[in-house]
């Protein structure tokens, strides 16, 4: 602005530059001067201000010694504070640490209190007393509650926690005593009490229940846990002294009761292949000293087929064996065996795993096939393919691998319990097994079942029915074995053949095996077995026919396959269609044999005189034509026609039927069906067929020659009738 000014008031002079400048040059010393003049009027202004920031200094200096002095204090009170609260955190943790070490003290006392009237109880318990058990029970949970108490390995180092632990396992050791005692005294009364025995007068063939057993001791279970916790070794031998005290009843019970069943089926008789110096009633006596009935009864099958039920043998060889009645017998009392053994071993099963606590450690897996088991071993001999692997899929799908599985104690215990059950039951079995081949069936059949629906599979029981079953199945198999052999060895030595013994005896043979495996299990296994003997008989039926030398083979072959088509017929044994037909063929095939080998051609001279005719005609010369040959001629034809009279016909066929019946044998009759009148019948219709080829050769070659054989169709068949009639 000031320049603007200036520019103003010299306006004028901005053409005379020099001027302007000479100008500004004298206003810029008139100003100097004045500002010189202004300096030095304020110097003493300068001076009291220069007095004044001095003054000021030293007060600042002061104040910042003071300032110095705080900030001293404070210093030390910062110290003193950090020191307040460090001394407050000591005392709180220092708090909280008396606080957790109490809490600690009354948690291990309580856990190492042992109520007085425990004590006692533990010390002096009388178990005889009424109402002293559940006192006992108690103290003895208290007792285990504290020897468990979970204390930490500092804790347990402290001398008053060491002298509480040795209080508590003295009480242990003496109440264990006392309680050891006391159970091993009961368990041997309750060995040596008879209790409830087996009946030998009741309807029912029964195997006596301990239940009562069961009852007494089940109120003593928690102090026998109790022991299995605490004290192993009493424990163990309060196992040993109950399994040994326990099984003399169950011994002697199960002893009686195959005795009983044996007196049941048989009423004592002594059974073929029982044994020289043995008989039934003796027999389960020595069951104790078997070292494998299963094994030496699979050796004895083999031999007992000798005089057994075989189909290749006539019946008149067969040994003494069951009648029907004693089978049937046989299989009720042996149902009745299995189903009275599984109630009493599942109900002592069940009590000692509850009572001994055998489950409480880690199970092991039950076993999942009865193939493992005693009596599966590689040496016994193969069945055959039907029979495939003798014990694989014998637990198959129904109910297999269900039910919880056993650990090794229980089966133990139960193998300690029931000494002589498995011996006992194989005794049994082969006893009746050699009795009688058929029984092998029964048995077969009824441990099937027995173990497929069994709940607990690998329970004691269930595995002992499993060993069995393994050899029942070796048995089954060699048994059809046996038959199928004798098919092959099959030997006919009577005069004329007739039907064949593997023929006759198939009929009560699949009757029998109907009967037991009707809605078993293992009917695939049976139908297998009909399927190779069935198929053995068609191979051999042709080999006994060409063996015999006094019966036609055809007649052989015709009546034994005639027979075994109405067996498999009449007995509408299933998946048996494919033989079925087979059979109806051969015998058909034999049948038409036969008749075009026996029958013949009963009218010889007449179908030779029309073989030639047959002859001319094939030759070229025309029916019509044939007439007018010398040896043809219609004279020719009525002298061979007139050696032919309808009674040289019917004697002719008479005779004829005598030999045919020479031939067939009485054996043959079945289902009203007698075999002559079908063979009969079928010589019928080739004579018909003979006699129609030649009438209609005589109308063919001589038309309205009016000739005629002496006898009518009608009359064939009155021949026929009144022959069959007559005999």
């Amino acid at each position: 602005m000031d320049l603007e000014r200036l520019m103003e008031q010299c306006d004028s002079a901005v053409s005379n530059a020099e001027a302007f400048a000479e100008q500004l040059s004298r206003d810029l010393s008139v100003l100097d001067g004045a500002n010189i003049h202004s300096m030095m009027a304020s110097e003493a202004q300068v001076e009291a201000l220069m007095v004044m920031i001095d003054s000021a200094y030293t007060e600042a200096e002061k104040i910042e010694t003071r300032l110095d002095s705080y900030d001293e204090i404070l210093l030390h009170v910062k110290d003193s504070i950090e020191k307040m609260a460090d001394k407050n955190t000591s005392i709180e943790q220092t708090n909280a640490n008396n606080s957790k070490l109490l809490e600690e003290l009354d948690r291990l006392i309580n856990q190492l209190d042992l109520p007085r009237n425990y004590v006692k109880d533990l010390y002096e318990p009388d178990l005889n007393k009424a109402g002293m058990l559940p006192q006992a029970i108690q103290a003895a949970a208290a007792l285990q509650l504290v020897i468990n108490a979970p204390i930490s390995s500092q804790l347990s180092q402290l001398q008053a926690v060491q002298d509480e632990k040795k209080r508590f396992d003295k009480l242990r050791g003496r109440f264990s005593q006392i309680v050891s005692r006391h159970l091993n005294n009961l368990f041997i009364h309750l060995g040596n009490d008879p209790g409830e025995t087996l009946s030998l007068h009741a309807e029912q063939l029964t195997l006596p229940r301990h239940g009562s057993i069961h009852t007494e001791l089940l109120p003593y279970t928690p102090l026998m846990h109790w022991i299995r916790a605490l004290d192993h070794r009493a424990y163990q031998h309060l196992n040993k002294t109950y399994a040994t005290s326990i099984s003399k009843l169950y011994e002697r019970d199960i002893r009686l009761f195959f005795e009983e069943a044996r007196q049941r089926i048989s009423g004592g008789r002594r059974l073929r292949g029982s044994g020289s110096s043995q008989d039934i009633a003796s027999m389960s006596g020595v069951a104790g000293k078997l070292t494998s009935q299963i094994k030496h009864g699979a050796q004895t099958l083999g031999t007992r087929t000798n005089t057994g039920a075989l189909l290749g043998v006539d019946r008149d060889q067969w040994g003494s064996e069951l009648d029907m009645q004693e089978r049937q017998k046989f299989d009720e009392i042996f149902e009745r065996v299995l189903s009275e053994l599984q109630p009493v071993c599942l109900s002592e099963q069940e009590f000692c795993i509850a009572f001994f606590n055998l489950n409480a450690t880690g199970n092991e897996k039950a076993p999942s096939s009865v193939a493992s088991t005693p009596g599966s071993s590689g040496s016994e001999e193969s069945s055959g393919s039907a029979g495939t692997s003798s014990g694989a899929g014998l637990i198959g799908t129904p109910g297999s691998g269900h039910g919880r599985p056993f650990n090794r104690e229980v089966r133990s215990m139960m193998a300690a319990l029931f000494t002589t059950l498995e011996q006992q039951l194989a005794s049994f079995i082969n006893t009746y097994d050699r009795a009688d081949s058929y029984c092998c069936l029964y048995i077969y059949v009824r441990l099937s079942e027995h173990v497929l629906t069994a709940e607990d599979t690998g329970s004691f029981l269930c595995t002992t029915f499993g060993s069995c079953l393994v050899q029942a199945k070796r048995n089954f198999d060699r048994f059809m074995n046996s038959q199928l052999q004798s098919i092959q060895e099959c030997r006919v030595a009577r005069k004329k053949c007739g039907i064949i013994p593997f023929i006759i005896n198939f009929e009560e043979f699949a009757k029998t095996a109907e009967s037991v495996f009707k809605k078993s299990e293992r009917r695939a296994d049976l139908d297998k077995w009909y399927v190779r003997l069935v198929l053995a008989m068609f191979e051999y039926i042709p080999r006994v026919a060409s063996e015999h030398q006094r019966t036609p083979p055809e007649v052989i072959k015709m009546e034994n396959y005639h027979v075994l088509h109405q067996l498999m017929f009449q007995l509408k044994l299933p998946g048996m269609d494919t033989q079925k037909k087979e059979a109806k063929q051969r015998y058909q095939e034999a049948l038409s044999a036969y008749v075009t080998q026996y029958f013949g051609r009963p009218l010889e001279k007449l179908n030779q005189f029309f073989d030639g005719v047959t002859n001319k005609v094939a030759s070229g010369v025309k029916e019509s034509e044939v007439g007018y040959q010398l040896a043809f001629s219609k004279q020719e034809l009525r002298k061979v026609i007139k050696e032919y009279p309808g009674k040289e016909v019917k004697r002719g066929l008479d005779q004829l039927y005598k030999k045919v019946e020479k031939h067939l044998s009485e054996e043959g009759n079945l289902l009203q069906a007698c075999p002559i009148m079908v063979v009969w019948r079928a010589m019928q219709e080739e004579f018909i067929r003979q006699y129609k080829l030649i009438e209609d050769l005589i109308h063919r070659c001589y038309p309205g020659a009016m000739i005629n054989l002496e006898f009518s169709i009608d009359d064939i068949l009155n021949y026929f009738s009144d022959i069959a009639l007559s005999h």
